[in-house]
């Protein structure tokens, strides 16, 4: 496991690399964003399995496609579909590549933020005060934590404090971090979360739970790397959704869809024969598992107007790169 200074000098040397390139449905996924106003989550957070990363957590970057709704249902209420950024894998991202330039122009800015790529981080730990009347919890208490930015941010800044000695999971002289749930102008807001003063050594049950289950490799909860064939699909669905048509579930669905739409390969039908044919089983397309959603993010509607127009525009330019 990485020191409090490694963790350091890692993020400011990330903070510098910023500064100079400015040019589904998983109960061990604690669901921190559904506490009540005005409650408090503590959780005390693991270290990673993964031994070559020095953090205690990982990045994860989706981009988030909308949809006029479902091809072929007429009653189809707008979708997003959810993809992986490939700048998350060191990998130029197509959708990337397309929206940066957008952001040079004033009228495009809009456009562009709705395509940027999201970030969120996942971390591993325990829920030590639990608001939540949950359904069920897993049988394994290490649990995943969803983290967004702002969340994150109070985390990191704390980490970079001189002040912070010890790393916050050591199992002996680490510290608990609580979630503080507000609302701000109508939305979440988690800027009165903060680091507990006292530290905490993990008790016997936890301890066990650890020595029983094991920690997560965090690496293995990120999207899979898209094959060439994927990224190429991930580039069509971008431009589907700038020209505001409908998702496609029949084409796209064994690739990328709405997160709790169900998929289903048509079967293939055999033509009859003279000589007696033995039956095979339909094959079926491998489904790739939507991320699970931390929380259910507003779906922008089709662009109409002045942004049908700019839509219109872009996609002219796309095309025309690729002609040449």
């Amino acid at each position: 496991m990485a020191s409090l200074a490694e963790i350091r000098a890692k993020l400011k040397s990330q903070e510098v690399n910023r500064s100079t390139s400015q040019t589904g449905g998983d109960n061990a996924i604690y669901p921190h964003w559904n506490i009540a106003e005005g409650s408090e989550a503590v959780l005390r957070f693991l270290p990673d399995k993964d031994t070559n990363n020095t953090f205690f957590w990982t990045e994860r970057n989706m981009i988030k496609l909308p949809f006029a709704g479902i091809k072929g249902q007429t009653d189809s209420r707008p979708v997003q579909v959810q993809v992986p950024c490939m700048e998350m894998y060191g990998k130029t991202c197509p959708v990337l590549t397309e929206v940066r330039p957008w952001f040079k122009d004033k009228s495009m800015e809009d456009m562009g933020r709705k395509y940027w790529k999201k970030k969120s981080y996942i971390f591993q730990g325990f829920v030590t005060t639990n608001p939540l009347a949950e359904d069920s919890t897993p049988e394994n208490p290490v649990r995943r934590f969803i983290i967004g930015p702002q969340i994150f941010n109070i985390i990191r800044s704390a980490l970079l404090d001189p002040e912070m000695e010890e790393m916050p999971t050591d199992y002996v002289k680490g510290v608990d971090f609580r979630i503080n749930k507000t609302t701000k102008g109508g939305y979440a807001d988690y800027s009165t979360s903060k680091w507990s003063r006292r530290e905490r050594a993990l008790d016997e049950a936890e301890r066990a739970a650890v020595e029983t289950h094991g920690l997560h490799n965090l690496g293995d909860f990120r999207p899979k790397e898209p094959t060439d064939a994927e990224v190429k699909i991930i580039k069509e669905l971008f431009e589907k959704s700038v020209e505001g048509e409908a998702f496609d579930l029949e084409q796209y669905g064994q690739y990328y869809r709405p997160a709790g739409m169900a998929y289903q390969a048509k079967p293939q039908v055999t033509v009859p024969t003279a000589t007696p044919v033995t039956a095979t089983a339909p094959a079926v397309a491998p489904v790739t598992a939507t991320a699970p959603q931390p929380e259910a993010a507003p779906v922008t509607a089709a662009p109409s107007g002045d942004s049908a127009k700019r839509a219109e525009d872009i996609l002219k330019l796309i095309r025309s790169r690729q002609a040449k």
